[in-house]
């Protein structure tokens, strides 16, 4: 397969809880689409009102003002609501900051990566920071004596550090220049308290702490160090994942909720620090095998999407026949910020329960993964040469050389799980990516309950990316008995299209999780294809809309990954029609002895591959094109294009994919004379 099949090494921890995609730009769409356009500049105003109940007051009506309404918000923006709230984040009263905080961690969660750059760029971290040590002193004195603060005081302590913790968290994944700036704040020490207080303490409060250390140990090294140095850290997440205590009272199952999602939390840190060295009570666990496995396998199968679906549209229309939050406000009194319907708080849980999943998923593909990550690239001196090569391309052909010849690019597996352990995940999966009623908004408009549509869509593209990781991992280590295995391929292959073919190839603005679907997916079809080659029949309209995606796209990946597809599918022997229909498609990529190829460099060497695979056995049924098309004299034509290509590769910035070009290059010449050589 494709070097470009590689795991995932960016997750998407935050999505945009209430996308804008599907309004037009700028602020005037928004204006024209925000049912609450009057009520926007008032809150604005109070915000710097001397009064310090009116600076409260705005504070909560921004939440409230932004809910599940995206058009609001980028009016809010446009009226630089970030820099006001983070001003009052040093406001001279408690109540006032307390509350900026919960509207800053409302925009974060539900606008997703802009609006926390925004955030970052106007220095929120500055106030942030300050109120670290104050949390640490709070919940010591908390934790010590307990009944020197009264509980609603504690409450209000645990609200606001929760608050903190999650805009830590989404700055920290914001860009690389925001996670630095987190990590001179070594929040380890201080996430890590709650989770060794857990039993003490709210468990949304331990959860967000979790969450904030989630993120800041994916590919972090000083906060994988920090919690590495500690062996009472591990000690502590080991104790999390393996707690199975009983808890009673009308909150039972809430509690298990949030419980649940703490558990998932804590195996993922546990998969994103692993390997711990001794003395840590984690250095002898295999974390892949014995912990997220095990752990998670049953929190993917656990859900029904359809019936999650279903549950979201009726509480959204039980919703619609209360007032309107807005409509309770009173400028003279302050909102209350918790104030929730049963039907807000049942929507709440199960997006909760949705997002659990998706983490899980999440965790997942990363155990999942099998390809190691690049090498670092080798220094070249300056002024080396590329490899020499011969330009007398038509005298080499005529060379009676065909060893040597590499047919194969398989990736070297590195997987944190083995490959037996991972077909059990497959069947769930395969339910995941199944749309449902809610999983993407209406073309240019907005989901009935956008929250749920987010996570909706996010557990589909995740579910596929573990698919992708777990077949590749699959056909990294081929096993004669999974290949023979023809019908639970066909199954695999069929249950994946279903999924793509319900998505659909009309997207529409504020439908970007449709083509990520389509651009996931195909690397899924490229990987089962690996497995099952030359058992898969290919269809028509399938064959078609991948060759339409292969010269839509402008993504080199995508692009392969069709590529790779189409090669696995023009394999099966009796398929000879649609041999030649994809054979034609690879052919047209090629440069001929005019022109160059228009698809890009990565294509066009993954289509040498594709090319030379399909016809290096020629007693094979559909081997009859090759001959009867005259393919030889086509790709005689390429090798001057190809080899223009291949030289035109910076070694220094692309050593891998300039070895693989120099490969093809060369396998391209040797193929050229094995066929001449056959003599018919």
């Amino acid at each position: 397969m494709g070097k470009s099949q590689k795991k995932r090494s960016m997750r998407r921890h935050n999505p945009m809880r209430v996308p804008d995609s599907h309004l037009p730009k700028g602020l005037e769409s928004a204006a024209s689409t925000s049912p609450k356009n009057e009520a926007v500049l008032p809150i604005i105003q109070k915000l710097e009102n001397p009064d310090a109940s009116e600076r409260k007051w705005a504070c909560v009506a921004v939440s409230n003002l932004i809910q599940n309404d995206p058009s609001t918000r980028r009016l809010l923006q446009g009226k630089n609501v970030v820099g006001a709230l983070i001003t009052r984040l040093s406001d001279s009263e408690e109540e006032v900051w307390i509350e900026a905080a919960g509207a800053l961690r409302n925009l974060c969660i539900d606008g997703g990566y802009d609006i926390c750059a925004e955030m970052y760029n106007k220095n929120i971290l500055a106030p942030l920071k300050a109120f670290v040590p104050k949390i640490s002193s709070a919940l010591s004195q908390f934790l010590e004596s307990p009944k020197t603060a009264p509980e609603n005081a504690r409450k209000v302590v645990y609200e606001f550090t929760e608050n903190v913790n999650t805009i830590l968290w989404c700055l920290s994944e914001t860009s690389n220049k925001a996670l630095n700036a987190v990590n001179q704040i070594n929040l380890v020490p201080f996430l890590m308290s709650f989770l060794a207080a857990r039993a003490k303490l709210p468990i949304a409060t331990v959860t967000a702490a979790a969450q904030c250390l989630y993120v800041l140990t994916d590919d972090n090294q000083p906060a994988i160090d920090e919690l590495r140095s500690n062996a009472a850290y591990s000690t502590c997440l080991l104790e999390i994942v393996h707690d199975e205590g009983g808890v009673t009272g009308k909150d039972k199952e809430v509690f298990w909720d949030r419980m649940s999602t703490l558990k998932v939390l804590s195996s993922g840190i546990l998969s994103n620090v692993s390997p711990f060295p001794p003395p840590s009570a984690a250095s002898g666990v295999d974390v892949g095998k014995e912990i997220v496995l095990p752990l998670l396998q049953p929190v993917v199968a656990s859900v029904s999407l359809t019936e999650s679906s279903a549950l979201a549209e009726s509480l959204v229309v039980k919703l619609a026949l209360e007032p309107p939050q807005i409509e309770k406000l009173s400028l003279k009194s302050a909102p209350k910020s918790d104030h929730r319907s049963d039907a807000e708080i049942e929507l709440d849980r199960l997006e909760n329960n949705l997002r659990t999943v998706q983490l899980a998923l999440e965790i997942l593909t990363g155990v999942c993964a099998t390809l190691p990550d690049p090498d670092p690239i080798s220094e070249v001196q300056e002024g080396e040469p590329d490899a020499e090569e011969d330009e007398d391309s038509d005298a080499e052909i005529e060379d009676d050389v065909t060893d040597g010849m590499t047919l194969d690019d398989t990736p070297v597996t590195n997987g944190t799980a083995t490959a037996s352990h991972l077909p059990a995940l497959v069947e769930p999966l395969i339910t995941l990516i199944q749309p449902v009623r809610l999983s993407f908004p209406p073309a240019a408009g907005q989901s009935s309950h956008p929250p749920t549509t987010s996570v909706l869509s996010a557990i589909h593209v995740s579910a596929l990316e573990c698919l992708n990781n777990i077949f590749l991992s699959l056909s990294a280590s081929p096993s004669p008995g999974l290949a023979a295995a023809s019908a639970s391929g066909k199954h695999i292959w069929d249950s994946v299209w279903a999924a793509l073919e319900s998505v659909g190839t009309e997207i529409a603005r504020g439908q970007e999780r449709k083509q990520e679907m389509w651009e996931i997916g195909v690397g899924v079809l490229w990987g089962v294809g690996n497995i099952w080659k030359g058992n898969l029949v290919p269809n028509e309209n399938q064959v078609q809309l991948l060759i339409q995606l292969c010269n839509s796209s402008t993504d080199p990946a995508i692009r392969v990954k069709c590529i790779g597809t189409l090669e696995c599918l023009a394999q099966h022997p009796q398929s000879v029609d649609a041999n030649r229909v994809i054979a034609m498609h690879l052919l047209s990529i090629l440069p001929t002895s005019t022109a160059p190829s228009t698809y890009g460099t990565e294509p066009l060497i993954q289509t040498l591959s594709a090319l030379i695979d399909i016809y290096s056995d020629e007693n094979l049924p559909y081997d009859i094109n090759f001959r009867q098309g005259n393919f030889v004299q086509r790709l005689v034509d390429s090798v001057d294009g190809v080899r223009k290509a291949v030289r035109a590769i910076d070694r220094r910035k692309e050593r891998d994919l300039k070895l693989r070009g120099e490969e093809m290059r060369d396998n391209l010449i040797a193929f050229i004379k094995y066929r001449r050589a056959l003599r018919f």
